[in-house]
């Protein structure tokens, strides 16, 4: 019976010390880590645009539906169509996918820090043992034959290891925004690309209306110079006015095709893809009557550009705590377990074994003082972080009230030439019917006509300013990336399945 008590004792001793292991162990392991603790900011933002809302802008809530997919509202279908195409073939898209892939591979690497390792060797080797040596053998040979495995787990008491993780985790997110950010990017230029398609068409058919209409001047000059009514002097000022309409041609079909071809660009496509689908000319996209902008702190919080330069400065700041974790001892635990042997035939016997395991320690002590000055750079590098994203929300609000004038102010641009290319078609009507009937002298006309060139072609280019500005709008409110924040598989890669982030 005493010795039963004794053994209970025994025992409950033995399950009180594995307990107590357990405790101090989930301790070490769950230890405070140095370095800051990463808190995350909100940009700062007034309360209100200061540019005056007007021009079809209105206040109020952002609708995120309209907002995800804001080219739609422009009701085009071919833009809708090279829209869905860019994000499946733009390579700068694909590019960040693989930078995506890459973080998400970093972080692995971080987080395998947390695990023990496991390493397998062996070794058949033949030495000789030097003749100069006493009592050593002088001059015999021999081999040597040993298989092992290691084992080593170093306990992550200060934190360093979680820093790291934290880091690379921040690390993935930032480069998920990055991808986000280059997804507004690349389907706002592809819309400008494709409004600027569109402008130049019209800009051609303007001047080749006006050319039109200076070809059947300059022949009725020409037939009443023949019949000697009037001098050389209208027929050279008429010839003049032509060629030089007809000199802007060639200029407007380089920067049309240099538009085409950069658009197929954007799609991943080779140049001159496109020449084709895009020849015959089409109106530009209409303007929705209204436009919603939100509020300054609504923006900035949706603006993918914002949330990865915030998410880079919580990574900065988590690598700070991996440069103070080194002025603090490492501790960890070994193990081996091998066979070692001078002959390879009794190697895989018992007797063969060895073995050995241990806790074990390390510590930085002295190095010059380089591991206070890689800390000091990490600090100099969190605070240039959270100087660009200070930056950054600066950039963008700037960015939303240049832009709400710029398509406030266009509208009214437009409306001024509307009303002048009104008049001066009506003008050149005139010019030309008075001139016919004798009482006004050639000089009218030129005039006339070399005004309604330059207005209808001002036209044009307004027109077009108003949509690209209007596009420059949703793209500064950050609209775009959300329609394609479900997509299951990445561009060009069917079997690679969508990074999320943890």
């Amino acid at each position: 019976m005493h010795v039963q008590k004794n053994t209970i004792k025994i025992n409950r001793v033995r399950d009180l010390a594995k307990k107590n292991l357990l405790i101090i162990l989930t301790l070490v392991l769950a230890g405070c880590a140095v370095g800051p603790d990463y808190a995350k900011i909100e940009p700062r933002a007034p309360r209100e645009w200061h540019t005056e809302i007007q021009g079809g802008l209105v206040t109020g809530s952002l609708d995120p539906e309209i907002l995800a997919s804001w080219w739609r509202t422009l009701n085009d279908a071919e833009l809708d169509s090279l829209m869905a195409r860019a994000v499946k073939g733009n390579l700068d898209l694909k590019n960040a996918w693989a930078r995506i892939r890459e973080a998400r591979a970093l972080r692995g690497i971080s987080k395998a820090d947390f695990f023990p390792t496991l390493d397998a060797s062996a070794e058949a080797s033949r030495y000789r043992i030097s003749e100069n040596i006493e009592n050593s053998g002088k001059g015999t040979e021999s081999k040597l034959y040993t298989a092992n495995f290691d084992a080593g787990w170093e306990l992550d008491v200060f934190g360093g290891v979680r820093r790291s993780v934290e880091a690379a985790q921040a690390t993935l997110e930032a480069t998920q925004e990055n991808l986000y950010d280059v997804l507004v990017s690349l389907l706002a230029e592809v819309a400008l690309n494709y409004v600027e398609v569109r402008t130049f068409q019209a800009r051609l058919s303007a001047t080749e209306a006006n050319i039109k209409t200076q070809e059947e001047t300059y022949d009725l000059n020409l037939s009443r110079y023949e019949a000697g009514v009037i001098d050389e002097l209208a027929v050279q000022q008429s010839l003049r006015i032509l060629e030089t309409s007809r000199s802007q041609i060639p200029a407007l079909k380089i920067r049309l095709e240099a538009a085409k071809n950069r658009l197929a660009v954007l799609l991943g496509e080779q140049p001159g893809k496109l020449h084709g689908e895009l020849a015959d000319r089409q109106p530009l996209p209409e303007l929705p009557a209204t436009v919603v902008v939100g509020i300054p702190a609504e923006t900035l919080r949706h603006r993918p550009d914002i949330r990865r330069a915030e998410r880079e400065l919580a990574a900065q700041t988590a690598l700070v705590g991996v440069a103070v974790a080194d002025l603090y001892p490492k501790f960890h635990l070994f193990g081996t377990i091998g066979l070692e042997s001078v002959s390879s035939g009794d190697l895989l016997e018992w007797s063969s074994r060895t073995w050995a395991y241990g806790p074990g320690v390390s510590w930085n002590i002295f190095h010059g003082g380089a591991i206070r000055q890689y800390i000091e750079v990490q600090n100099a590098r969190q605070e240039q972080a959270l100087i660009h994203y200070e930056t950054a929300v600066l950039n963008a609000q700037e960015e939303v009230e240049n832009i709400l004038v710029s398509y406030a102010k266009e509208q009214l641009r437009r409306e001024s030439f509307a009303k002048a290319a009104t008049a001066a078609q009506r003008t050149a009507l005139l010019a030309v019917d008075r001139y016919k009937a004798g009482l006004v002298d050639f000089n009218n006309v030129l005039d006339a006509q070399r005004s309604l060139l330059v207005l209808q072609d001002e036209l044009s280019q307004s027109n077009g300013a108003v949509v690209s500005n209007l596009i420059r709008l949703y793209k500064a409110l950050g609209g775009g990336w959300e329609s394609y924040g479900t997509i299951e598989r990445e561009p060009g890669n069917a079997a690679e399945s969508r990074p999320q982030t943890e």
